[in-house]
């Protein structure tokens, strides 16, 4: 039987294996990872700024109009957007060209309860679709880490019960607490990319195994839990070899692997 996989988290930013493609190539370059290894959809997550490397959500949304298997998450920033950004974010809401919006606390110095994200969150709630909050470490060592640790979620989630928020990263490496804002909150989701750089070692993959083991058996049913990886800074294949050593049933793996976000992001 054939496993249904919607990739929940990737990115096209110019990082190390993407390095001097165009977007156009990134995208292809997306595209061909997918077929390689049977991923059915993918959701693109734009990012908190914009310049030569980082593509807006405008320039993501026009470069993948043919492609039906990938889909967009719009990143905000309060330091990199303005109201004109959050209307156009609007419009992209209205039209259903974007499944979502992605805050970077950590990446930026806020906390993700900061007042001056309340408008992105509202736009969440009214278009009923999912705010993304990055957790847990950084892929750059200038991000400041205390803003976001999975903790500062639960102000998040308690202030706004009509929101769906998906903790990133599974809050890595604190686990344990993002364990709890799961268990307690019942609008809060959360995604697996991105807790490896490349490839997973056998020591680091038995490790995380064992962590998300544990957070199933804490938590429960698994009906918050999402697929995604984070590619390309995280391989799809290596991913993919990661999450079949998992005792789940088939039911499990299909919440996982795609139920979730597929109900969530309405793909």
């Amino acid at each position: 039987m054939t496993q249904t996989i919607i990739d929940c988290h990737v990115h096209v930013n110019g990082y190390e294996s993407l390095k001097n493609l165009t977007l156009k190539e990134r995208i292809e370059s997306l595209s061909n990872t997918m077929q390689l290894n049977n991923v059915d959809q993918a959701i693109i997550i734009s990012s908190y700024k914009i310049n030569e490397e980082r593509p807006s959500t405008g320039e993501v949304l026009s470069s993948v109009e043919k492609y039906d298997k990938i889909k967009v998450v719009a990143g905000y920033s309060i330091s990199n957007h303005d109201e004109d950004s959050i209307k156009e974010y609007e419009e992209y809401l209205k039209n259903g060209k974007i499944k979502g919006l992605k805050i970077y606390p950590g990446y930026e110095h806020y906390y993700p309860y900061d007042p001056k994200y309340q408008k992105i969150i509202d736009l969440c709630i009214e278009y009923d679709v999912p705010l993304m909050i990055h957790t847990g470490d950084t892929y750059t060592p200038k991000g400041k880490i205390r803003y976001a640790h999975p903790i500062n979620v639960d102000d998040v989630a308690v202030d706004n019960p009509e929101l769906k928020v998906i903790i990133c990263h599974l809050g890595n490496p604190w686990f344990l607490d993002c364990q709890e804002i799961i268990y307690k909150n019942k609008n809060v989701y959360a995604d697996i990319s991105g807790l490896v750089l490349g490839d997973f070692t056998e020591f680091y993959e038995k490790y995380l195994v064992g962590k998300i083991t544990d957070f199933l058996n804490y938590a429960g049913e698994p009906e918050y839990l999402l697929y995604g990886t984070d590619w390309p800074i995280s391989s799809m294949k290596s991913y993919l070899n990661f999450v079949s050593k998992l005792d789940l049933n088939q039911q499990e793996r299909d919440l996982i692997m795609f139920k979730n976000s597929q109900r969530l992001f309405k793909l």
